[in-house]
Parts: C-alpha cells; sequence; structure tokens
C-alpha cells in the first residue's frame, strides 16, 4: 500500500542488544523494539483487535515492588524485565521468559485470579489450553524460585479457574 508507512519489529532480549538494534533501525521511518516474541505478539494482536473499550491488562512490575496488605505495607518484590531477574530485597534469580512472562501477570495485579486461558493469551500468545501442564509446570518452577529466595508471596491455584499471586 502507498503512502502508509512501514513498521519494523526488531526483538532483542538484553537491554545492550536492544540500544545497538535502535541504532541499526535509527533511519528507519517507524520501529518497535521488544524484548521476546511474546512481546510482539502481544502488540499485533492490541493492532488486530477492533476499536473499542481497550481489554484490561496489568501494567508489567518492572523495578516497582508489589503491594501486600501487610503491616509493612509494601513489598520488596521486584521482576526487573531488562534483565529478567526476580528480586526480593538483596537478592535475585534469572527467569525464563515463560516465567517472566506469568509472572509479571500475576505480580502486575496481586490477589486478582487469572484463568487459564487469560494467562495462555497472554504469556503463550495464542489461545490453545491444552491439558494445562505447560501453565503448571512454568507456576512450578517460579514457585521454587520464590521458595530459594525466602518470598512469603505465594502462587495459589484457584481449581478449574487459574492462579493468583497472594502476597503475605
Amino acid at each position: 500500500m502507498t503512502g502508509m508507512p512501514s513498521l519494523v519489529i526488531g526483538v532483542a532480549s538484553s537491554s545492550a542488544e536492544r540500544r545497538q538494534l535502535a541504532q541499526l533501525l535509527g533511519g528507519t521511518e517507524a520501529f518497535l523494539i521488544v524484548s521476546s516474541v511474546h512481546q510482539a505478539r502481544r502488540f499485533l494482536d492490541l493492532v488486530r483487535r477492533p476499536a473499542g473499550p481497550p481489554a484490561p491488562r496489568p501494567q508489567p512490575v518492572g523495578e516497582s515492588p508489589v503491594p501486600s496488605s501487610g503491616p509493612s505495607s509494601r513489598l520488596e518484590l521486584g521482576v526487573d524485565s531488562d534483565r529478567r531477574v526476580l528480586r526480593w530485597r538483596e537478592r535475585e534469580v534469572g527467569l525464563t521468559p515463560l516465567e517472566h512472562d506469568l509472572l509479571v501477570c500475576l505480580a502486575g495485579t496481586p490477589g486478582q485470579v487469572w484463568t487459564y486461558a487469560r494467562l495462555h493469551r497472554e504469556v503463550w500468545g495464542n489461545d490453545h489450553l491444552g491439558r494445562g501442564s505447560d501453565m503448571h509446570s512454568v507456576v512450578r518452577r517460579i514457585r521454587r524460585k520464590l521458595a530459594r529466595l525466602n518470598v512469603p508471596a505465594t502462587i495459589h491455584a484457584v481449581r478449574g479457574v487459574g492462579f493468583r499471586l497472594t502476597p503475605p
């Protein structure tokens, strides 16, 4: 089509690679750099959606702590999306892309139940649920990493519905 600007989508997992890619694409009319294929799919899904009220979407946790209802009022739990690590107080543990994306969903809205279908759409980028063993496997790995860091927050399964991150 003539007259329409083209869009280049670049995928780079580290911040150094994203900076290098931005320099390479600097002369391009429009470009988007994301850290994973899943993020690119989410962007493309947003572009394809018909106009209307936006679907509720939790904001990535980034460096900010996750709210808590406990006496300290704030957890020191954070997900560093640039480095793809889970941070608790002074300690960190690496996350796989799936662990990161799933934890960002749950931690962005602590206490809210995420359905299996919604999580699968956000993390895997499709509506296929299958038997759900893929999702349970990722949740199991995140739980182990939370335990390794002695994080008091837990991921609860809501039988037949989905998962939620429950702060202490």
